[in-house]
């Protein structure tokens, strides 16, 4: 009862300030500003040109004059305008998108490409998908015709991916009699960072009047840096999580000078920089239109861009050395850097027979990256040490109880992905103006993941490649062989690893889907419309390839160490198939408003994990796992019931829209990684629970006099876990065979494992329960021609949840947390649970147009706030992705 008051009691007040989804920043309405009305402007959400007043769901869309003014370019800047959107990542190029609170977590970078699931909110570039696991292609936004946001499940017409939700970019498209061109170019500063720097030009032009049209685009956008990499020693510390195995724990002693190598003095000096992570896109766009016949015409597209960082995007609380950093600060030991290239080539082929109208769309996407981080903290981790010492309680040096020795603690870790894309659809429907109207199309994708990851954390040297194991031991050489990935799976680079390398894996994994869908809408009168809607979906999914670990004794005193197992002996194929549908019913009381009620559903593919596993040891002796990890995880399903009003106030000069929703999300799937309850020391997927997400949205946009505009959205998301499942002790004899899993037998004692999905009432992470914006445009024509702006707003986030229940949290000193030097909290894992606080920004634009230019001096993040967009112990250290600091500068553009 509480939280449908709560809903209630937001929808008044939301209602009353004027708070909602952002209709479309309306100065791109198709008819004269005179007679639109604030939101008008058209959209293609249903596969079909409508005004965004007339499309019955919750949609938010910006076109091309608007992404200029609010300087949007990437997803970062598109969020702050997007209530009920939320964003998580570790710097461009390096996230996720999330839409009404439906999300189980997010980790990104380390092992993404193969262990994450697939993303649950789509993301296109005109009719090509541009998802990935965890790292989204960053398009940068240029020339573009509209941004269109479209939330709830969309799965009738855009398939698994967008379970909930859909962003898509949509191109401006070459015009077949009319010369136009745009250059725009900007220079600014960044608070306590470095010089920014922006340039685009496109230009359009008629080959052949009316017949044939080229159009082209390119940027370069260099974005300063604002973190420092600050000098840092690393001391090995009694309290390391693995420091038990070097026997010197328990008197608090420290390893002498002797007993490391470079006598134990280990430092970043060669890496200390200042404004050390800047970003850099290039890239262009070139589309050809040809006008085949009166009925027919052909779009052909190229894309490039490359998107290089360098750097982190996290600042640190302290160094490697347990010491408080302040301002934005970091301490890496190993360069770390991102190049995320794509090409992506794509066709239309539109045309009618008879009244039908048809197309045919398809599109071929390349994506290649290289990722390098830096993994030195891992040394303090509890199993780090065996990559690095000898003797003691380790597997190195032959006999246990020597006095331990250790190597280098710097180490980083490697990942090359590529990724291709190819997708087919084809869509056929009867004309727009019929009582009944229908559409009707088949799909086909072939998604394909290549990705070779390697940690270069093994520090013991390489025993090398031109010696026997028989002449090495024989030398009584202290060395470990070159790891190397099981020769017999499918692989993308064969033999054996770099010597350095302890943990990596060779995988290819994807899918190869085909779909078909229909919708059709009928008029029961002239103001009541019943639309109904369903897709087939048929997935065949797999994953090859093999893992490899030198954490084996067999791995000491050996040339080459093949330790790899073998997925392609597994056979991970899963098949996936059913259908997914969409009621809707609308009304239209009066011109202007719009009624409707939606009911619909979402999906997205299961996955694999790296094969099968057991973990969690039985408390009763011997010692069993417990549970074994099945290598395949299902999909998880999306039930969306959702209402809304959009209508027109005070003679159009006004628009008011407004939605509320109920959601089910059914067996989510949840990544799950906690060494500390005795879950192992790798990460895998599974089901989970069952969520419910309440909410409503609303949004205003109003011209209450000339010259001035206003727009405010905003959402209130109550979402909260519905069951609290448990891990199922399967695996035969084991004392807890058939019963949840209550305890685990580790470190020599009983211990209890607690709630591992969280219990009821939990929510789910990156899930505010508020967010808003406001923003007010004010023009006026000035002396000389000059006409004049001034604009600025606010948006307001409340406070989130990095992951979900699942997890330990990570601001206590329990759950395997320890106390460290100085009092501070050093993290068990790299996956543990913070809440970031809540936070709002403020941005700021004047400036004046005359003839073809436009001037204009802005300042983003005005007030500089620092806030974290996400928390994380990724490097054993509590670190936060910040909001980009203050950015000011001026922008000058000009049409030909």
């Amino acid at each position: 009862m509480k939280s449908y008051l709560k809903i209630s009691t937001a929808a008044i007040v939301l209602a009353a300030l004027g708070a909602g989804s952002v209709p479309a920043f309306a100065q791109e309405a198709q008819a004269s500003a005179d007679e639109a009305a604030p939101g008008d402007i058209v959209v293609t959400a249903n596969r079909r040109d409508q005004s965004l007043r007339d499309v019955p769901m919750t949609i938010q869309a910006f076109g091309t004059d608007t992404l200029s003014e609010l300087n949007i370019t990437s997803i970062n800047e598109l969020i702050k305008y997007t209530p009920n959107v939320t964003f998580s990542n570790n710097g461009p190029g390096n996230g996720a998108i999330f839409m009404r609170g439906l999300s189980a977590g997010f980790a990104g970078q380390q092992s993404s490409a193969t262990i994450s699931g697939f993303p649950n909110v789509a993301l296109y570039l005109d009719d090509q998908s541009m998802q990935f696991p965890a790292r989204n292609a960053d398009v940068y936004l240029a020339d573009i015709e509209r941004v269109e946001v479209l939330e709830g499940p969309q799965g009738t017409l855009f398939g698994g991916g967008a379970q909930a939700g859909v962003v898509r970019y949509i191109t401006n498209k070459p015009k077949l009699n009319k010369f136009e061109g745009a250059v725009e170019g900007s220079f600014g500063g960044t608070s306590g960072g470095a010089a920014n720097g922006s340039f685009n030009a496109m230009v359009n032009l008629p080959i052949i009047e009316d017949k044939l049209a080229i159009r082209a685009v390119v940027y370069a956008d260099h974005r300063g840096g604002y973190i420092d990499n600050k000098y840092s020693t690393f001391t090995r510390e009694p309290t390391d999580l693995g420091s038990y195995y070097l026997a010197y724990n328990g008197n608090g002693n420290r390893l002498t000078a002797a007993q490391q190598s470079q006598g134990g003095k280990y430092d970043n000096a060669p890496l200390v920089e200042d404004n050390f992570n800047p970003v850099d896109y290039t890239g262009g766009r070139v589309a050809l239109s040809w006008q085949v016949a009166p009925d027919w015409d052909l779009l052909v597209s190229q894309a490039y861009q490359s998107l290089d960082t360098k750097g982190t995007f996290a600042v640190q609380t302290y160094d490697y050395d347990y010491k408080p950093l302040t301002g934005l600060s970091s301490t890496l030991f190993s360069p770390q850097y991102s190049k995320d290239d794509y090409s992506n080539t794509a066709w239309t082929l539109n045309g009618k027979v008879g009244d039908f109208s048809l197309v045919y769309t398809g599109a071929y996407l390349s994506r290649n990256i290289t990722q390098q981080g830096d993994y030195t903290n891992y040394s303090r981790a509890t199993y780090g040490i065996f990559y690095q010492c000898t003797g003691a309680a380790n597997y190195y040096f032959g006999t246990y109880g020597a006095a331990p020795y250790c190597y280098e603690p710097t180490g980083y870790w490697k990942d090359q992905v590529k990724n291709t894309h190819e997708t087919h659809e084809f869509r056929i429907s009867t004309p727009s103006d019929g009582r009944l109207r229908a559409i009707a199309g088949a799909f086909y994708e072939a998604f394909a993941i290549e990705d070779n990851m390697d940690w270069s954390y093994k520090s013991i040297p390489s025993c090398g490649l031109s010696l026997t194991a028989a002449q090495i031991r024989a030398a009584g050489t202290v060395c470990m062989g070159n790891v190397a990935p099981n020769p017999a799976a499918t692989l993308n680079v064969a033999g054996p690893r770099g010597p350095g390398v302890a943990f990596g894996q060779d995988i290819q994994r994807g899918f190869d889907q085909y779909a078909f869908f229909g919708s059709v809408d009928f008029d029961i009168t002239s103001t009541l419309t019943i639309t109904g809607g369903t897709r087939y979906y048929h997935y065949d999914n797999y994953e090859t390839g093999s893992v490899y670990s030198s954490f084996n004794a067999g791995c000491y005193q050996v040339p080459v160490c093949v330790t790899g197992n073998n997925l392609d002996a597994q056979n991970l194929n899963s098949t996936y198939s059913g259908f997914k549908s969409k009621g809707t019913i609308t009304w239209k009381p009066k011109p202007g408003t719009l009624v409707y009620a939606t009911y619909s559903e979402g999906f997205r593919p299961g996955a694999f994990n790296r094969g099968a596993s057991s973990r969690v040891k039985d408390p009763v002796a011997p010692h069993a796992n417990q549970l074994l990890v099945p290598a395949a995880y299902r999909p998880d399903n999306l039930i969306n019931y959702e209402m809304g009003l959009k209508t027109d106030l005070f003679d159009r000069m006004m628009t008011l829209n407004m939605s509320a929703y109920f959601m089910k999300w059914k067996d989510t799937q949840i990544g799950f990684f906690n060494p500390a309850a005795g879950f192992g020391n790798t990460a895998f997927a599974t089901n989970g629970p069952t969520y419910e997400i309440k909410g409503i949205e609303a949004q205003i946009s109003a011209r209450p006099m000339d010259g001035l505009t206003i727009q405010s959205s905003g959402s209130y998301n109550d979402s909260q876990q519905a069951n609290s499942p448990c891990f199922i002790a399967n695996n035969p004899g084991v004392s807890s065979f058939g019963q949840c899993i209550t305890q685990v037998y580790s470190g020599g004692v009983v211990k209890p494992v607690q709630s591992p999905f969280g219990d009821i009432g939990g929510i789910t992470p990156f899930s505010p329960k508020f967010q808003a914006n406001i923003r007010a445009r004010y023009d006026f024509a000035g002396a000389g021609g000059m006409e004049w702006f001034v604009s600025g707003g606010v948006n307001y986030t409340s406070s989130m949840y990095n992951q979900p229940a699942t997890y330990p949290s990570g601001d206590v000193a329990a759950n395997g947390n320890v106390l460290g030097p100085n009092g501070v909290i050093v993290p068990a894992t790299t996956v543990l649970r913070y809440k970031m606080p809540s936070y709002a920004l403020t941005d700021a634009q004047v400036g004046f147009k005359r003839d073809d230019w436009t001037v204009t001096l802005f300042a983003d993040n005005l007030f500089n706030s620092r806030a974290s967009t996400f928390t994380n112990s990724a490097q054993y250290i509590k670190t936060s992705t910040i909001v980009r600091p203050r950015t000011f500068g001026i922008k000058i553009g000009t049409k030909l």
